[in-house]
């Protein structure tokens, strides 16, 4: 079966393609993406402006017609916090429908931390034991944490890497003062997790999903994307708080320039550092491992998970991928 995911972020719409089937390892055969940057489009009134909705329009529009040239037989599409958090995501969604035929649906915080916590629990296996699960997007900051594949714990918190950038520093680069003020008030802001946390006992592995903790362990040593998926990455605490001394000190033109790190997200990297080693530091992680599946393979396995073998159209996407039949 050949299944395409529609990711509508933050910073991007990426279309991934799979084949798999249930029981199986998806195997990727195709990825673009288009740079929207959604949650810069905000207005002060809390909607996505119309050039916003028009580009994203457009965005789906070019997905699913890549979709349909690569032979998907689904496409499941969903948006996260850009979308989730417009005052007037319902228009949106519905002209998206209108448009495209596209049918978005719009994942929780919780949902994205579940979804995630999925993936990372099937890459790994039950020998992992109990995982803690770590994702800083755009807009937010997931954090999971159980011993199955339903997560004990999901949290899904407003501090991603763009929404830090945005709200707490007005240079760039950033002042030392807007550094020190930002990583105060991020351990503010994460004192209630650790709590939550520190209730369910100590992880037998810390793992971190998403672009920007690939980003930070890229830069820290971590092996290239070339060296393939199941090479151990890692990122410490000790190598994340050198890392930052270095490129807090750096525009984000330069940033860009430096390797693992996309022109598009370069401008939010310094807030994703502080974020990483703020939620590090609150929970007591010295060091924690990069897992190359997220929130799109965790879609794609929840699926598979309901399929029952036979050919289905949208099955899916009318239970938000499943995710909430054991709730």
């Amino acid at each position: 079966m050949r299944l395409g995911v529609l990711d509508v972020g933050s910073n991007t719409v990426h279309l991934l393609v799979v084949d798999a089937h249930r029981g199986a390892h998806p195997t990727p055969m195709h990825s673009e993406k288009s740079v929207l940057r959604l949650a810069e489009r905000i207005t002060r009134g809390g909607e996505l402006s119309r050039a916003g909705a028009d580009e994203l329009c457009t965005a789906v529009q070019s997905a699913k017609d890549a979709a349909a040239r690569l032979g998907c037989e689904e496409v499941m599409a969903f948006a996260t916090s850009a979308v989730r958090e417009a005052k007037n995501s319902a228009k949106v969604l519905a002209r998206v429908a209108e448009e495209t035929g596209v049918d978005l649906q719009v994942l929780s915080g919780v949902d994205e931390a579940r979804h995630t916590f999925l993936a990372v629990r099937r890459w790994y296996g039950w020998s992992a034991g109990q995982l803690l699960v770590l994702d800083i997007g755009g807009g937010s900051l997931e954090v999971a944490m159980g011993r199955d594949e339903e997560p004990v714990l999901a949290e899904s918190l407003p501090l991603g890497a763009g929404r830090t950038t945005r709200t707490r520093f007005k240079h760039d680069p950033p002042t030392r003062s807007e550094l020190v003020a930002t990583s105060a008030w991020l351990d503010d802001q994460l004192t209630d997790l650790a709590r939550k946390v520190t209730k369910w006992g100590e992880p037998d592995r810390v793992v971190a999903t998403s672009k920007t903790f690939r980003s930070l362990a890229r830069l820290t040593g971590a092996a290239p994307s070339a060296a393939g998926p199941r090479v151990r990455r890692t990122l410490t605490d000790t190598a994340l708080r050198q890392l930052l001394a270095f490129i807090s000190r750096m525009p984000s033109a330069d940033l860009a320039q430096l390797e693992g790190v996309s022109s598009s997200r370069s401008h939010q990297l310094v807030a994703g550092a502080l974020v990483a080693q703020a939620t590090m530091r609150a929970l007591g992680v010295p060091e924690l491992e990069i897992c190359p599946w997220a929130l799109r393979e965790g879609v794609i396995l929840r699926r598979l998970d309901h399929s029952t073998g036979a050919d289905e159209t949208g099955a899916a996407l009318a239970g938000r991928f499943g995710a909430q039949e054991d709730r």
